[in-house]
């Protein structure tokens, strides 16, 4: 099953959805700022990506500025600042089958379809 980690707001994240839907395959959408990932289900997701914990971070995100830029911080305290400010986390994340790409830009996601 595919899964999106979906924020309507975003307008990369909605180019992602309008993707997976013109695909005709099955898809599950997580709203992440609703149902925030857990600190596992991060890890899991960075793996996924084959991608550091810093490297999935919005880094222009105010909260990313005013708390942490500039700061030496582990790959857990990373995560944790996603989990506590899911606004943190990059957009869309497409996952099928222990693979993920972020969506940006949406072609990207055709290398799961």
């Amino acid at each position: 099953m595919i899964k999106i980690y979906h924020n309507p707001r975003c307008r990369k994240s909605r180019e992602g959805l309008e993707v997976l839907e013109q695909s005709g395959q099955d898809f599950e959408i997580v709203k992440y700022l609703e149902d925030i990932p857990t600190e596992e289900e991060l890890k899991t997701l960075i793996g996924y990506l084959g991608i550091t914990p810093e490297e999935l971070v919005r880094k222009n995100e105010a909260i990313w500025k005013e708390q942490y830029k500039g700061k030496s911080l582990s790959d857990d305290e990373i995560i944790t600042a996603m989990v506590e400010n899911p606004k943190l986390i990059e957009r869309p994340i497409i996952v099928k089958d222990k693979k993920a790409v972020i969506g940006r830009p949406s072609e990207k996601i055709n290398i799961l379809l």
